[in-house]
């Protein structure tokens, strides 16, 4: 794979990049203390990106072990209890250090803080992939993390690694940054085996990929080379390149752009055409929507479904849920995800979005299914 005639791919040619950052590049576990001079840089390669309009996305980890240095708790395995509080402590903390970085170069900083559920009950995910793309709109960087003060062992990633490939799906990002403490994948672990070679280039996720990771996945794992295999296959099957570098270098983008050891694990799809393929075939709808010809048009020409152009309703559908949208022949011309549940779309179709606020009594979305929640036959 490392001999690939595949071409690498340029680290400028992505429009949406989420760079996920582990705790052991951020935080000095000496000292337990950022290693300021290391994020500066880093800062800097995400400002290069920023400035050249590209959404940059941050999935950082860290909290804990700078709340733990806080508190006075002890190094090693925590009691949940323990790990809550010092989540509690060190986000804080995080979300300072970021918005000051960032915010010397003069760049905004959002902080979200996600769950397990959030990324997978559908009706969450949607929440959250609103918030991110409001604040990709407004030119901020989201700095996201797990949830570690409300999130339990049975319903949490426990790695930023899958975290960070699920934020990049919910997203629609087309490339994920996985900074670690290895250049990337090598044919066998480099530091028993001087034979190890590094795989420069992953066409696809195989099962001797999977096998080079190591032994399976432990629900208790923090990391290591096996949650990266899971992390690129999530990626990779939402649209997403992904590439996996050593972080502890100065600059550790700019080192990926200037052809620097790292692997590439690539993708066939895009994130939209990922999303389009989730909606049309993965999702049992909840209801229909039926349309006019006027509408019918406008969706075919890359438009948003509002309510003006909406007939009927079908089904007890909530915000979010896949429904199948109909022609004014009653042929399925395609399936999207709801804004508003069945109560609220029933008293703004036929309706100017203008007149949203007054008939519901809050300002809700212009449309009744947006253009990129939107699968059409044909897509």
């Amino acid at each position: 794979m490392s001999r690939s005639p595949v071409k690498r791919p340029t680290l400028d040619s992505f429009r949406r990049i989420v760079v996920k950052v582990g705790s052991s590049l951020l935080v000095d576990p000496r000292e337990a203390k950022v290693k300021r001079e290391w994020l500066a840089r880093l800062a800097g390669d995400l400002a290069a990106a920023h400035r050249r309009g590209a959404d940059v996305l941050v999935v950082s980890s860290g909290a804990v072990a700078l709340g733990r240095s806080v508190l006075g708790l002890p190094s090693g395995p925590l009691p949940l209890e323990d790990s809550q509080a010092a989540a509690a402590v060190g986000q804080i903390a995080l979300a300072r250090i970021w918005a000051e970085t960032l915010g010397d170069l003069g760049i905004t900083a959002g902080q979200i803080l996600v769950t397990f559920g959030d990324t997978e009950e559908r009706r969450r995910y949607l929440y959250a992939r609103e918030c991110l793309t409001r604040l990709l709109a407004l030119r901020a960087v989201p700095v996201i993390n797990e949830n570690d003060t409300v999130a339990t062992s049975e319903i949490r990633y426990g790695d930023n690694d899958r975290l960070a490939a699920r934020v990049a799906t919910m997203a629609s990002a087309d490339l994920l940054v996985l900074l670690s403490d290895v250049d990337g994948l090598y044919t066998a672990p480099p530091a028993s085996d001087p034979n190890a070679k590094l795989i420069e280039i992953v066409p696809r996720v195989t099962a001797e990929v999977e096998a080079m990771a190591g032994g399976a996945a432990s629900q208790f794992s923090r990391g290591g080379m096996r949650t990266k295999i899971e992390a690129a296959k999530i990626a990779t099957t939402g649209g997403a390149h992904m590439v996996i570098a050593d972080g502890r270098v100065e600059a550790p983008l700019t080192r990926i752009a200037e052809g620097g050891p790292c692997t590439w694990f690539l993708t066939p799809s895009s994130p939209v055409t990922a999303r389009k393929k989730w909606i049309a075939g993965s999702l049992e709808p909840k209801g229909v929507v039926h349309v006019d010809d006027g509408a019918a048009r406008a969706l075919f020409s890359g438009k948003s479904l509002l309510p003006a152009g909406v007939t009927a309703l079908e089904g007890g559908f909530a915000r979010g849920d896949c429904v199948v949208i109909r022609n004014a022949a009653g042929g399925e011309i395609g399936r999207g995800l709801v804004t508003y549940d069945a109560l609220d779309a029933a008293r703004i179709i036929g309706r100017s979005s203008r007149d949203i606020e007054g008939l519901l009594g809050f300002k809700g979305p212009d449309e009744i299914i947006h253009r990129d929640d939107m699968a059409l036959a044909g897509d």
